[in-house]
């Protein structure tokens, strides 16, 4: 039995299949681990979604942005974007079913040494916190007041964390780090517009995961979201967004050994 650790799929249902070709992927034995994204921008987010969710419990996603922005766009909470391709979803049989399932994902996994969470956490939680965090906001999430939050989710602000935040603001302080944090300064203050490289990072900001004494660097966690710094394979970080919706490649690290598996994706957005 194997694990394998994958990238953002955003609908790229055919280079799934390729990688899972690629690595010969048991579906009896074997279980993926998904770092968010599976919807949005390729072709085949439908597919995407029945697909990973008739796995089972061989396969464990987390939520990201994309994901989210489904089941607000879903609930009247925000309108599709022009690059949008989620209309099959929307319109599908099954959608209902579908998308409870999507509400049900976790904001983190944590199994082991590994931790997985959709874009990054914020240098003052270690993991045992931010899994506290992660099941908070999913209890609300999952409940009964989660329309509640889908009106209140969207929005910068506060754009740090402080432990006597309460009710909606603590939430998203919570959900914006686990599925949209990229760079932040290090006192933790949270930056949203930047998508670019490392090295264009703006004055006063750094990556989440070089922040000095970051809390939770004794773990190694898994995540996706930044795709133009590609593949980052270190002692205590495996972020795996490739770009295969950009047309260069979906990832795989099998995290028993740490190898990693690549297939070249056809370019599906601009």
């Amino acid at each position: 039995m194997a694990t394998y650790a994958i990238g953002d799929l955003q609908g790229c249902f055919g280079s799934l299949q390729e990688l899972l070709g690629e690595i010969g992927f048991n579906e009896s034995a074997d279980r993926l681990w998904l770092v968010g994204d599976l919807v949005n921008r390729g072709p085949q987010s439908l597919e995407i979604l029945r697909f990973v969710k008739s796995l089972g419990d061989r396969a464990v996603s987390v939520l990201g942005n994309h994901d989210l922005h489904l089941l607000m766009i879903a609930e009247g909470r925000a309108r599709q974007h022009r690059k949008d391709t989620l209309g099959a979803i929307l319109a599908a049989p099954d959608r209902d079913e579908l998308l409870t399932w999507l509400r049900g994902l976790p904001l983190m996994h944590s199994d082991g040494e590994y931790t997985m969470v959709h874009a990054g956490l914020l240098p003052s939680w270690d993991v045992d916190q931010a899994l506290d965090l992660a099941r908070e906001t999913e209890h609300v999430l999952q409940g009964s007041d989660w329309r509640g939050l889908m009106a209140q989710m969207y929005g910068n602000q506060p754009d740090h964390w402080e432990e006597a935040l309460s009710g909606y603001d603590r939430l998203r302080v919570i959900i914006n780090a686990m599925t949209r944090l990229r760079i932040c300064t290090a006192d933790g203050r949270m930056e949203f517009s930047h998508k670019g490289a490392i090295e264009d990072v703006p004055a006063g900001y750094m990556p989440w995961f070089a922040v000095p004494g970051r809390k939770s660097a004794k773990s190694t966690l898994i995540c996706g979201h930044w795709s133009a710094i590609g593949l980052l394979a270190e002692t205590n970080l495996l972020a795996l967004d490739s770009g295969c919706l950009w047309g260069r490649r979906l990832s795989a690290v099998r995290l028993e050994d740490r190898r990693i598996y690549q297939v070249t994706c056809p370019k599906l957005a601009d």
